[in-house]
């Protein structure tokens, strides 16, 4: 039986306009959802506005060729999960390596039976989605990634930021709008969350989805600020658009409580607990886990979107 492609995206780059025809033919009648670059460059540019769930990229292209693409991909922390075949006209063992030492998940040589690609294709999606344990909703990394993440930076020994962010009332609007609604919501959180870290960050900062509202974000500790700013500034601007516009001209939702009785629920707001090893070192998971629950529970207080930071230095005596 053919495993079910649940609508899953594949970006395809090939500067064979007859070649994409093709693999289009394979993979849109699978139930994947096809996107078509015509060379390295536009392929590159494609996947950093709108990452697929796979990229399909020939070995040859003009301008970058498909290892070049890869290469640049694998080297970007927020995209080095995404999975790549590399096409080759050639079946020499030389290109092969070189496609997998750039960084490929698996390679297809041409001409290819379609039904090996799309074994290939299942088996790449398959071995990313256990490696990885993404998130369904965000495609972002999950918690046992996380966990890897966090542990291999604080064995590093270098300056470490990690950023716990969870949204302000949430389920009040999840409850009032409906889920729809609310998972729209979770997945342009998770745009501002890669957006703020590709303009603020470091260039190799982590972003994970633990779950629900829950997200955490890795970055060094002299850009931290930085991208806890530009998260809140772009939240609070999306914020308005969430919400119908009779509750948006109010200012909060008219929301019935657990017991009926009618509430006023301000607009969503977004609470950021800033962990770093800037005066204290990080030692392992649960501890960053712990001083971040801690800084979040302080964050709550407040009706308003914030970071908080402990700011306690070793006293000197």
């Amino acid at each position: 039986m053919t495993p079910a492609a649940n609508g899953a995206t594949i970006l395809i780059a090939d500067d064979d306009p007859d070649l994409r025809d093709i693999l289009r033919s394979v993979l849109e009648p699978a139930g994947f959802l096809v996107s078509e670059a015509r060379d390295g460059d536009a392929a590159l540019r494609m996947i950093r506005q709108s990452p697929p769930d796979l990229a399909i990229l020939d070995f040859m292209m003009p301008g970058l060729n498909g290892p070049q693409v890869c290469e640049q991909i694998k080297q970007d922390t927020l995209l080095r999960h995404l999975p790549v075949i590399m096409l080759t006209g050639k079946s020499e063992v030389q290109d092969k390596v070189y496609g997998i030492h750039a960084g490929a998940d698996d390679y297809v040589v041409k001409p290819f039976e379609p039904q090996e690609l799309l074994a290939r294709v299942y088996m790449v999606l398959r071995r990313t989605a256990i490696d990885l344990e993404a998130n369904p909703l965000t495609k972002l990394p999950g918690n046992l990634s996380i966990q890897r993440e966090l542990e291999r930076r604080i064995a590093s020994s270098g300056g470490l930021a990690v950023c716990y962010i969870d949204l302000d009332r949430f389920k009040a609007f999840n409850d009032h709008y409906g889920f729809e609604r609310g998972d729209q919501v979770i997945k342009q959180t998770a745009e501002v969350l890669i957006l703020a870290a590709q303009s603020q960050g470091s260039g190799h900062d982590f972003v994970g989805h633990i779950g629900g509202d829950d997200f955490l974000l890795m970055t060094t500790v002299e850009r931290a600020e930085g991208v806890c700013r530009t998260i809140i500034e772009r939240f609070d601007a999306m914020v308005p658009q969430l919400y119908d516009e009779a509750d948006r001209t109010r200012g909060y939702l008219l929301h019935k409580d657990r017991k009926g009785q009618e509430v006023k629920v301000p607009l969503l707001s977004i609470s950021i607990a800033l962990v770093t090893n800037e005066w204290h070192p990080l030692t392992h998971p649960g501890q960053v886990a712990k001083i971040g629950a801690e800084l979040k529970a302080y964050a709550k207080q407040f009706d308003r979107s914030i970071y908080v930071k402990e700011r306690r230095q070793p006293s000197s005596g």
